[in-house]
C-alpha cells in the first residue's frame, strides 16, 4: 500500500509498529539530510561534484589518497556540526523502549549513536567516516591528528606506523564488505517481524538485499523514502512523505 497522505502514512506506521515485537530499522542517506548531511546521488549530492574514488585507485595512487583526504577534510565541518534528526530520534525512542534489537545502516555519519542507540547495537554496513584505520593492521586513528600532520606535511597522505595505508573507516567502491557486519545485518533481518527501510534508495548491493531477507523471512516491510524504489511492490506500506514528518510522532523523550 502506498500511503496517500501524511496522516494515512502515520496511521499505517502506528498500526504496524504496535503489532511488531522486533523492529529492525534499515537506514540510508535520506534520514540524515535533515541533519544537514547531503546524500550522494540526488541533484546537489556529493557525487554530483566529485567522482567517487574506487578502492583500488586509493590503494594504488598516493595522489588519489591525497585527494580523498582533501575531500574528507573539506566536509569536516558538515559532519562535525550535524545533529540527529527527527528520524534518528524516533528510531532511538523505539530502541529505548525495547522494540529495536539493532539498527542496520548504510550511513557513515555516526548519527545513530549520537541519537542514543548503543554503538554495539548498530551495524554499519558501509563503515564510519569519523575515524580512520590502517588497511593492514587495523590500528584506529582519530582524524584530528591526521589532519594536523596532513596540513603540516604538505598534504602527504598518512601511513600507519606498521607501514600500511591509512583510510577513513568507510567502505569504498570495490572494497570488500565487512563480513561480520553483513552477517549481523542478515541475522537481524531474518529474526525481525517488521523492517523499516528509511531513506534508502535500495540500489547499492549487497546492502540493499537486507530488506528482502526480512520480507522473505515473514516480516512486514515499510519503505519510507521520498523517491520510489524498486522494492516498493514488495512493501506492506510505502511512505513518500518527509522522513522527519512521518517519524516525528514516534519520538519519546
Amino acid at each position: 500500500m502506498i500511503a496517500s497522505d501524511l496522516d494515512t502514512a502515520i496511521a499505517g506506521l502506528r498500526d504496524l509498529i504496535d503489532d511488531a515485537q522486533r523492529i529492525v530499522p534499515f537506514t540510508g542517506a535520506g534520514i540524515s539530510t535533515e541533519s544537514g548531511i547531503p546524500d550522494f546521488r540526488s541533484p546537489g549530492g556529493l557525487w554530483t561534484h566529485n567522482r567517487p574514488i574506487p578502492f583500488d585507485e586509493y590503494v594504488a595512487s598516493a595522489e588519489a589518497r591525497r585527494e580523498a583526504w582533501r575531500r574528507r577534510f573539506n566536509i569536516e565541518a558538515t559532519f562535525a556540526q550535524a545533529k540527529p534528526g527527527r528520524g534518528h530520534l524516533a528510531l532511538a525512542s523505539l530502541y529505548r523502549a525495547g522494540r529495536v534489537p539493532g539498527v542496520v545502516t548504510q550511513n557513515i555519519d555516526n548519527l545513530h549513536p549520537m541519537s542514543g542507540v548503543a554503538p554495539h547495537d548498530i551495524v554499519e554496513l558501509h563503515g564510519n567516516t569519523t575515524y580512520a584505520t590502517c588497511l593492514d593492521c587495523g590500528q584506529r586513528y582519530e582524524l584530528g591528528p591526521i589532519r594536523s600532520r596532513f596540513e603540516v606535511n604538505g598534504e602527504e597522505p598518512p601511513d600507519c606506523d606498521c607501514g600500511g595505508i591509512v583510510k577513513t573507516a568507510t567502505i569504498s567502491f570495490g572494497q570488500a564488505m565487512p563480513e561480520d557486519a553483513m552477517r549481523r545485518a542478515q541475522q537481524l533481518a531474518s529474526a525481525c517481524d517488521l523492517l523499516l527501510a528509511v531513506g534508502s534508495s535500495l540500489v547499492v548491493w549487497p546492502a540493499a538485499g537486507i530488506p528482502l531477507i526480512a520480507k522473505r523471512s515473514g516480516a512486514k516491510l515499510v519503505i519510507i523514502n521520498r523517491e520510489p524504489t524498486e522494492f516498493d511492490e514488495f512493501a506492506d506500506l510505502v511512505v513518500r512523505n518527509d522522513i522527519g514528518d512521518a517519524l516525528a510522532p514516534f519520538i519519546r523523550h
